[in-house]
């Protein structure tokens, strides 16, 4: 657990993050891999995990009228992917494809609800961290 709690700590999204804080939140986490091409998502289906991007890219695409995908956005290590994790109805608003080896840390979310729900800090911290990425894509989504 040691390890996780470091590359948590020093992930971007959790930057500043109180140590009590992210020990809650590597009791929910686990290190993961993406092959190149490997969905971590589908349009549509229940947001299970979040995560922190260490290493790769991630395409995130949009299928638009007429049957086409369309990549409105790509991320990078340092970033994350999975923040409807947080919004009723909990579903994936598009697919994230691994464009090249990918390496982050799944936080399941089942778990981090309910440690958001207990303990108030946590839950204002990721809202804190949460929210702006959320509008930031928001126009992306509904163009």
């Amino acid at each position: 657990m040691e390890g996780l709690n470091q590359i948590i700590s020093e992930h971007p999204f959790f930057a500043g993050l109180e140590e009590r804080l992210c020990d809650l939140v590597c009791d929910c986490a686990k290190n993961l891999r993406f092959e190149a091409g490997q969905y971590i998502s589908h349009e549509g289906e229940t947001v299970d995990r979040f995560y922190l991007i260490r290493q790769g890219r991630v395409a995130l695409t949009k299928t638009i009228p007429g049957g086409s995908a369309i990549t409105f956005q790509t991320i990078s290590g340092g970033e994350v992917v999975g923040i409807a994790w947080m919004v009723s109805p909990y579903r994936w608003p598009f697919d994230a494809k691994a464009i090249e080896m990918t390496h982050a840390i799944a936080l399941d979310v089942s778990c981090l609800r309910e440690k958001c729900e207990v303990d108030d800090d946590l839950g204002y911290a990721m809202m804190k961290r949460t929210v702006p990425i959320l509008f930031g894509r928001l126009p992306l989504l509904s163009g």
